[in-house]
């Protein structure tokens, strides 16, 4: 080895010396994050609340079987937040000339999807938001992430969505109290963006359809905000300029009706702007990394709530497929609403 190849490798190791302690230092989660109430080795979080008792008692729910849509298409060009992206991809090379297989003439056709995981109506899992390197259950998560997924936390735990869902039409509520200011996009009524929805719009709205939340519930909010995703991709910008959505108080009055979610037709849940500047996906704390309860994002919630209009109820058998897959933070959802 000549002296400057040492130098050079003298030089690497006292970088990677000072580097390491940096990387290996690891917060006292015990200290930011509360414990589960379902034990230190708890990564299912709030769908442990999802017995079977509280499906068999969602099931009362369904009355004529009526199914309600209430996820969007995954399309390319959808709204998409920052810089996550969509692209679809369809092979067909059986069908050229020649290329059929067998005396039957057998094609075929596969697609390849590329995107992320948190892209149109999706579930945000307990991966998905910490606070500093804490995440659910004051896991340390820097010591559980490989390369390609998490080895701690993945959707591979959840259990059962089997639940009730309980429709809240926040625009409703904003229209008897005569204090609705939509915006100009919207073709339809919508909350704009930055109004903070609180837990006395949540109640109000609750009140309306005679319902009270009970635990296991899995709560869905419109705003009308989710008509400008309908009209994708002329109103993508707009959409993605902000949102209405609940505020702090509103979202810590939910942990103490111990749900199991909370959706919206917004791509947060929560408003943006937030209350306070200085502080980011607050609610997003509030909800997962605190209290271990999922946000679902882009859900539709239109048809629900003209059937909650129509029919006077508000609830109903909440049906969401999440793919049990192995250390992801979230995934996209389809979701059914069973009357």
């Amino acid at each position: 080895m000549t002296r400057k190849s040492l130098i050079v490798v003298v030089v690497m190791f006292a970088a990677l010396m000072w580097w390491a302690p940096a990387a290996l230092a690891q917060s006292d989660c015990t200290k930011i994050v509360p414990p589960s109430p379902w034990g230190p080795n708890d990564q299912t979080g709030a769908t442990n609340r999802v017995t079977p008792a509280v499906t068999k008692a969602a099931a009362a729910e369904i009355k004529d079987g009526k199914v309600v849509v209430m996820s969007y298409p995954l399309t390319d060009g959808v709204p998409l937040f920052g810089t996550r992206f969509t692209k679809t991809i369809l092979t067909a090379t059986s069908l050229a000339p020649g290329a059929a297989f067998g005396e039957n003439q057998l094609t075929y056709m596969e697609d390849t999807w590329l995107s992320q995981s948190h892209v149109g109506t999706h579930l945000d899992g307990l991966g998905h938001i910490g606070r500093k390197d804490c995440y659910f259950n004051q896991i340390a998560m820097g010591k559980f992430i490989t390369q390609n997924n998490m080895t701690k936390l993945g959707l591979e735990h959840l259990k059962s969505f089997a639940t009730r869902g309980v429709l809240v039409d926040v625009v409703k509520v904003y229209q008897a109290a005569g204090k609705l200011k939509t915006n100009a996009a919207c073709k339809k009524p919508c909350l704009d963006k930055g109004t903070v929805i609180t837990k006395a719009d949540l109640e109000a709205g609750l009140k309306m359809y005679n319902v009270t939340l009970r635990e296991g519930d899995i709560v869905t909010i419109h705003t009308g905000w989710g008509n400008l995703f309908e009209q994708f991709p002329a109103q993508n910008a707009v959409y993605n300029s902000g949102a209405p959505g609940i505020g702090k108080e509103a979202a810590n009055w939910l942990v103490s009706q111990k749900i199991v979610a909370v959706g919206a037709d917004t791509w947060v849940v929560e408003v943006i702007p937030g209350e306070d500047p200085k502080e980011a996906f607050i609610v997003h704390n509030i909800l997962i990394t605190d209290a271990g309860i999922h946000i679902i994002e882009n859900v539709r919630t239109d048809l629900m709530a003209a059937e909650a209009d129509q029919t006077k109820r508000s609830t109903f058998f909440f049906s969401m497929t999440v793919p049990k897959a192995v250390g992801l933070t979230g995934n996209f959802v389809a979701i059914e609403g069973i009357r």
